[in-house]
């Protein structure tokens, strides 16, 4: 779909700020510290302790905040502010760091050895703690009625030895009930920084990871015939599996299938029993996600026609994130209104993984992507020891969640 802001949305001559953007901007010192702060002070999955506490204590600052913390047994903390009986909203924003070494190139990078935040979550919590005060502000004023959820979530990247992430705790623990729509954002480190992407429908993928062992008979490397070598039963089953993405799938289907690791033997003249493999699947559609479990097993398979065996153990993970097109709509407004800018409507985010899918099969849900590349700077990727993001985002993001609030609060879901 493609749209445009209408006529009163444009800005003027001058290049007149939206109000929702001015009163974002003087939150813009505070929103780049509490950035730095995250940033300096990284945590990984479920292990967000000092971050959960920094957010408690700002949203205790607000006035009319009800804060919660330790959600569902985990460092989530959440927030509400407003009146029950009316319209509900909640506005969810990821917590932690991942395994990933950076390199210093900025006073504020990471302290803490082989962690950093590499994602862009460090500004999805400011922009929502910038959010939080104006919406707070507007509560207290009057001019919105209703009620808002705040969430921060702990371990959108990695999950717990009970297989899970933070979001499903958290849904476990309440905190989507009663809750008429939710919404999140994710830096966008290949757009222009303020520019937002939305798309309909399923816009990031199902994500499951595999662990596979192809077994044979180890022996002596001068003994081959007296072995069953699982090195030579590898190389037909990594055929079947590369193979599963185009000739067992429709091409029409967005879907990925990639083997990460390969590990196997111990010396250079010993012939190893096994071999291990690691991977990921990644699908749009559930049918897919289905059949390329199906067709991995399959493969797998091989190694037994050859006098071997193949394991397979499957780690579901998140689903895909799905849009709701009203909800979208709300957002195209907010964007709109508080940027005077049209967001772009090119299609979905790609096959990244995020555990906001649990969300969207819950309540109606929206995700849009943000862009956030510096100027002059080449679009860096996410999960990478490069990505780097203008901090002029940051107030961006927090007056798009306010337009977003207002409008949903003031006219609900046009489905």
């Amino acid at each position: 779909m493609n749209s445009t802001c209408g006529p009163s949305d444009v800005m003027d001559q001058n290049g007149a700020q939206s109000p929702a953007m001015i009163r974002a901007q003087t939150l813009s010192g505070p929103m780049q510290a509490w950035r730095r702060r995250f940033h300096r002070r990284p945590e990984l999955s479920f292990a967000e302790y000092q971050t959960a506490e920094d957010i408690a204590r700002v949203l205790e600052s607000i006035p009319g905040m009800r804060v919660s913390q330790r959600i569902g047994g985990t460092t989530g903390v959440c927030a509400r502010v407003g009146q029950t009986g009316g319209q509900r909203i909640a506005l969810r924003a990821d917590m932690d760091a991942l395994p990933i070494t950076e390199p210093y190139r900025v006073e504020f990078a990471s302290e803490v050895p082989g962690v950093m935040h590499a994602c862009g979550h460090d500004a999805h919590m400011a922009i929502l703690l910038g959010a939080a005060h104006l919406i707070a502000e507007d509560m207290l004023r009057g001019n919105i009625d209703g009620e808002v959820v705040f969430i921060f979530q702990p371990a959108e990247e990695t999950p717990d030895i009970t297989g899970k992430t933070g979001a499903p705790h958290l849904i476990d623990a309440g905190v989507l009930d009663g809750v008429d729509a939710v919404l999140a954002l994710h830096m966008d480190p290949q757009t222009p920084v303020g520019q937002a992407r939305l798309h309909d429908g399923v816009c990031m993928a199902n994500t499951d990871n595999f662990r596979a062992r192809i077994i044979g008979a180890g022996g002596h490397a001068g003994y081959p015939n007296l072995a069953l070598d699982p090195l030579w039963l590898l190389v037909p089953v990594l055929e079947a599996i590369h193979g599963i993405r185009s000739r067992r799938l429709s091409p029409l289907e967005a879907a990925a299938v990639s083997v990460c690791r390969i590990q196997g033997g111990t010396t250079n003249n010993v012939i190893p029993p096994y071999v291990d493999l690691e991977g990921t699947l990644r699908s749009y559609g559930d049918e897919a996600r289905e059949l390329i479990v199906q067709e991995l097993q399959r493969a797998l398979s091989v190694a037994d026609i050859l006098g071997g065996h193949g394991e397979l153990h499957i780690d579901r993970c998140e689903p895909a994130v799905v849009n709701n097109p009203a909800l979208n709509r709300v957002i195209q407004d907010a964007v709109c209104t508080a940027t005077r800018h049209t967001p772009l409507w090119n299609g979905p985010f790609g096959m990244g993984g995020e555990d906001f899918g649990f969300m969207s099969r819950l309540v109606p849900s929206a995700l849009f992507f943000l862009g956030c590349a510096p100027p002059g700077i080449p679009g860096t990727s996410l999960h990478s020891p490069d990505f780097v993001l203008d901090e002029r985002v940051l107030p961006v993001g927090a007056a798009i969640f306010l337009e977003a609030v207002r409008k949903f609060l003031r006219e609900g879901l046009a489905v």
